[in-house]
Formats: structure tokens, C-alpha cells, sequence
């Protein structure tokens, strides 16, 4: 404990804690799930004015422990859990003006009971060994699978073998308070001073503060510092004849981040489907003899630190984390996924899991969906993979070509239109690029989150959910990215539908073959024709894969029978307006000058040629 140099109101409660642990090790943390050896099952239960609330059960199986919880609400992050208790600029609401009274009661009740709990205080760097920040986490030791679940995707620290340790962050755990003071919902409360961050926890899910908490600490360390964590994953893609291209993916959840990082998914037969007519159920194929080789950069936080740009004109980033809270709802049955299968099933060391059928002593299968209370699948299984463990991951900062951003998209015919308008590729200018970041649209039937929105926004570069600072200084920040990186390009890729046609994720393994065939966005001008709808950019005249050309309707679903102009139309209107009430939120006088000609000529239903007056598409 000497080797903390701890705040002062942590200090006390560790003080007066019936006792506090200090794992050295992962593996100590595991076994603290349990209590000892011989324990194959828990509930992790509060007392809750009198009663014994079950908040979760645990199971130990052969390849880690299983955690489901009890309600199927707290079975995905909530989107709207997060409350500022600080008084520095904010956009987010603030903990007071939600709750009609000041955080520093509840605060101070916090404190009071982890005091009594028997604690676990886990060391930790946001953000990576190499540029992370010291951190740490407290919470009661009856939920030190929460504990082992942050110290698997967080650089956990052994604090022996550090002299001083001072946390830049400061995570804490109390779970009752959701039931005694937040009726029942998920609530995750920041405090940001000037050297530290500290995020309370009220709930025992980790999306909302182990994961996304930490995000919120590098966020607020990149609006204070001028730089920027991207929600994105990448990859290095290595054609069959060794050609090379770094690829990052963006998007809200949901969008696809994960998938950049998966094998391209084949038939039986060995095709690829690239879509399904969901009118007619014509199935569409190509066929792919050699595919590429993914070199796993990034998952979900990918850090875009000053202190590793390159002075070439592209954007580098690292990993921000070190491990990926990887969700598997679409690995469905055996062979899915081979690559996460294989590492969770003969795993080194033990994972944990979540919202997946656990039985003791039992091998925890991804397929093995837990069930909801209505007896469907949960939508949101996951289980954290250690990057290590993962073939050919990239350690260290890469340099990107390729800037691809991810839409969930609706069905859409002229029946029943929809803005699932989108084709297969778009190559965006990149003002463009950055209206569609502002956006951040979230997408249909998303399964990561809860809410019933079909069209919702999540914000600049799809991780204002997870900020805590002013939506203007984000959105001046990725323009300044985008501004100093003339030599990364931009393309917008669709999943689950292109108008009529159900695809998946087939459009984004299909687009990162061709470009890393092409060596990225380098084609001329005239293989690109305007869009219908100007915000979707370019799209390709045609596509040409493995010697394949796909069908035009793919790349311009106005091409569609089923959906036509009329229908395309007026899926671009329901786009367009959309677009236009999430930007009228950055029309203030913060906005960076070149962002304003951006939104001006948005609003003035500006032309492609009128975006790329103002930042150029670099293409001939």
C-alpha cells in the first residue's frame, strides 16, 4: 500500500475496509471469483433495505467463469447511464439536474459503505502499457469477477514491480445504489478534477464503466490535450500476393468494428454470399479462391496519440486497450468463427464470459447463447479476449490508408421505404467523412445497446456517448484529424441491408478485399459516378472481385426493381432530414471555421463538387 499514492478520501476507506486485496496477479483475481478451489458456483447478492437482492450468478467452467445476470435489462449498456458530477464544461447532464439533489450526499454514502466491504483494488493503466495512464479500480470483493473482467481489458499492474503508483483514474464499484437511489436503472456517475478522473460505478455490468468508463477517462485526457481516441477497429490486410493496406473501421455499435477483424464467412460450398433478396429469396454468390490475411491491430479504442504521428500526411494509431470485449451473437453454431472458438475453447488461461450458458466444470461454448426471460436468445453475448492470445496481432502504432465508417441499415423496398439506401461501397470526400462522423447514426436493430430508436444518433465519431466534455470541441478535434491526415482516404460501407437485399456483414468483408486488392482508395475519377443522394458521396460504376464483377444493384440500389428512384428518393429525404436535425446541434460559434463551410454547404444542399472545393478527394 506504500507504493499508492492514493486521494485522501480513498485512503480513509481503505483505512477503515474490513481488509483489502491487492492481487499480484490475473490469476489471484480469478480465483477470488470463487473464494477457493472447490467452489463452482456463486450469487453475487446485496442487502438492499433488508433484503437480499441477487444481482448476478456466476459459474466456473473449464475455460473461465460465466457470468449472467439477473435481469435482461442489465444485460447490455444502457446508452443513457452516464451523469456528470463536476462543474466543468459539459454537454451531458449533470448529476444535480437529474436527480434534484447534489451528488456529494450520495457520494459521501458511496464512500461510507464501500468502508464496510471487503474490497479488491486493482492497478491499472488506461489506455495500454506504452501510453496509458495509472489507474485503479475498487469494488467489493463478493464481485471480484468485475475485477477480473477490467484487469483482462485494461493493462493490469502488478504493483510490485512498480516504485510509486498515482492514479490518473479512479474507478468505484457500488451496486446497491442502483436499487436505493437509481431506481434499478444502470448509472454511471464522473467526477473530473484537474489531475484525476474518478467514474462510479452503480451498476455490475462493465460496459458502462470498466469498458466504456475507461474510454471516457482518454476522451477527456484528448479534449484537454488536443488529440483523440477513435471508436474504431483496424487491421493490416495482406493481399494473396503480399500487397499491404492498414484499414480502421469506425461506427457506432454495432457497426461492424469487430467484423473488420474476421475471416471473410463462407457457405458450405466455399462461396461467399453476398446477399439475399428478401422479397424474392434469391441468394447472390462470388466466389473467392484466396482471401486475405487480417493482422488484428484494434477492436473498439483506438488511440490516436500526438506522440506517434507520423509527418507523411496519413493518421496513426494504437490499440488503447488490452483486451476486447468481443461480442459473438452471430457465432450461432459451431464453426462461425474459428478464430475466437478455437482461442475460448482451448484457451492458456482463464476467460470470462457473459450472457452465455454456463455449467460447472463444463467447456463455456460461444454458440450457447443464455436465454432472456422470454425465452430469445440474448442479443448481446460477449466474452473479453486478451490481445495477446490473438494470431498475428499488431503491437505498436500503425499508419492507415483506409478510413471505412459502418451503418446498420434497414430493408428498404418502394413499399416500405427506408434510408437502407446505401450500396455496398461509398468513397467519401472528406468533409463528407466528417459530417458523417458528427452523425454517427446508430442504426437498425442494434444489439449492443437497449432502446427501440430504429434511426438514432450517437454522435461525434460514434463515441459521444462515452464523452464527458462539450460536443463542439469533439467535433473540432476529428475536423483537425481529418485536416492534418490529407493522405488517409475515406469510404462508407453498409451492413445487414442494401435495399432489398439482406447482406450482413458480407458488403464489409467484400469491400476490404477489394480495396487491399487495389492497394485503397487510389482508383481515377471517372470509375466513380455521384450518388443519388449527395451525403452518400461517390459510388463505384462497378466492382470487380477475384475476377467477379458484382451486380450494380449492390453498388446503387436505385438500381433495385423492388425499390427504384421514387423509393430510393424518399429513403434519401428520411437520410437527409435526419442528417439535418443531429447537425443543427453544432451550429454554434465554437465550431472551427472550416466546419462551418462544411455545414453551411450541407444545408445550402450542396454538391459533391461543393464538398470537395472546400477539402479535396484527392482522386484524379
Amino acid at each position: 500500500m506504500d507504493r499508492f499514492d492514493l486521494p485522501e478520501e480513498l485512503a480513509q476507506v481503505v483505512e477503515h475496509s474490513p481488509s483489502v486485496i491487492v492481487p499480484e496477479s490475473k490469476e489471484v483475481l480469478f480465483e477470488l471469483i470463487f473464494g477457493n478451489s472447490r467452489t463452482d458456483k456463486i450469487d453475487v447478492s446485496y442487502e438492499v433495505d433488508g433484503e437480499l437482492v441477487r444481482e448476478a450468478g456466476v459459474v466456473r467452467c473449464r475455460n473461465g467463469a460465466v457470468v449472467n445476470f439477473a435481469e435482461d435489462y442489465m444485460r447490455r449498456r444502457d446508452p443513457d447511464s452516464m451523469r456528470l458530477a463536476d462543474c466543468l464544461p459539459t454537454d451531458k447532464p449533470r448529476f444535480e439536474a437529474v436527480y434534484g439533489r447534489p451528488f456529494a450526499e450520495v457520494r459521501k454514502e458511496t464512500m461510507r459503505w464501500l468502508s464496510t466491504q471487503e474490497l479488491v483494488l486493482v492497478p491499472f493503466k488506461a489506455g495500454g502499457y506504452d501510453y496509458g495512464y495509472e489507474a485503479a479500480l475498487v469494488c467489493p470483493r463478493n464481485a471480484a469477477f468485475f475485477a477480473f473482467a477490467l484487469s483482462q481489458l485494461q493493462a493490469f499492474v502488478n504493483i510490485r514491480e512498480v516504485k510509486a503508483f498515482t492514479p490518473r483514474a479512479i474507478i468505484y464499484v457500488a451496486p446497491p445504489f442502483r436499487h436505493t437511489c437509481f431506481d434499478g436503472r444502470q448509472v454511471v456517475v464522473h467526477s473530473r478534477g484537474e489531475d484525476l478522473h474518478e467514474i462510479f460505478s452503480y451498476n455490475l455490468y462493465p460496459g458502462p464503466s470498466a469498458k466504456k468508463g475507461v474510454y471516457s477517462v482518454l476522451l477527456d485526457i484528448g479534449e484537454r490535450e488536443g488529440w483523440v481516441t477513435a471508436h474504431a477497429s483496424a487491421a493490416r490486410i495482406i493481399t494473396p500476393y503480399e500487397n499491404e493496406m492498414v484499414m480502421m473501421h469506425e461506427g457506432a455499435s454495432g457497426g461492424g468494428k469487430s467484423e473488420l477483424l474476421q475471416d471473410v464467412r463462407r457457405e458450405e460450398d466455399g462461396r461467399v454470399l453476398v446477399g439475399l433478396n428478401t422479397v424474392t429469396g434469391t441468394r447472390h454468390y462470388i466466389s473467392m479462391s484466396d482471401t486475405c490475411t487480417i493482422e488484428p491491430v484494434t477492436d473498439d479504442m483506438a488511440l490516436c496519440h500526438p506522440g506517434f504521428q507520423p509527418a507523411n500526411g496519413k493518421l496513426a494509431l494504437a490499440d488503447g486497450e488490452d483486451g476486447w470485449f468481443v461480442r459473438v451473437d452471430g457465432i450461432t453454431e459451431y464453426g462461425c468463427d474459428p478464430t475466437y472458438e478455437r482461442i475460448s475453447i482451448h484457451t492458456r488461461e482463464p476467460l470470462i464470459f457473459f450472457n452465455l450458458q454456463g455449467v460447472p466444470r463444463a467447456t463455456c461454448l460461444l454458440w450457447e447463447h443464455a436465454l432472456d426471460s422470454d425465452g430469445t436468445p440474448c442479443p448481446n453475448p460477449r466474452v473479453i479476449i486478451p490481445r495477446r492470445m490473438i494470431d498475428r496481432v499488431v503491437s505498436g502504432p500503425v499508419e492507415v490508408d483506409v478510413r471505412s465508417f459502418g451503418v446498420r441499415m434497414p430493408p428498404a423496398t418502394a413499399e416500405h421505404p427506408s434510408y437502407g439506401i446505401v450500396g455496398l461501397m461509398h468513397i467519401l470526400p472528406p468533409a463528407l467523412a466528417w459530417l458523417w462522423r458528427l452523425v454517427a447514426p446508430r442504426g437498425y436493430n442494434n444489439p449492443s445497446v437497449s432502446g427501440d430508436a430504429s434511426l438514432a444518433s450517437e454522435g461525434v465519431g460514434s463515441y459521444w456517448p462515452f464523452a464527458t466534455g462539450e460536443r463542439v470541441k469533439q467535433a473540432n478535434l476529428l475536423l483537425e484529424q481529418i485536416l492534418n491526415c490529407p493522405a488517409t482516404r475515406y469510404v462508407l460501407i453498409p451492413n445487414q441491408h442494401i435495399g432489398i437485399y439482406r447482406v450482413g456483414f458480407s458488403a464489409e468483408w467484400i469491400a476490404r478485399e477489394y480495396l487491399a486488392r487495389r492497394g485503397g482508395v487510389n482508383m481515377r475519377l471517372d470509375r466513380l459516378v455521384p450518388a443519388r443522394c449527395p451525403i452518400l458521396g461517390y459510388s463505384l460504376r462497378e466492382m470487380k472481385v477475384d475476377g467477379q464483377y458484382l451486380s450494380p444493384k449492390f453498388l446503387r440500389p436505385e438500381l433495385q426493381e423492388r425499390l427504384g428512384l421514387e423509393g430510393y428518393d424518399t429513403g434519401a429525404r428520411i437520410l437527409t432530414d435526419f442528417f439535418t436535425r443531429e447537425l443543427a446541434e453544432y451550429d454554434v460559434p465554437e465550431l472551427h471555421p472550416v466546419g462551418r463551410q462544411i455545414l453551411d454547404c450541407f444545408r445550402r444542399g450542396g454538391t459533391l463538387e461543393d464538398y470537395c472545393a472546400i477539402l479535396p478527394l484527392g482522386l484524379e
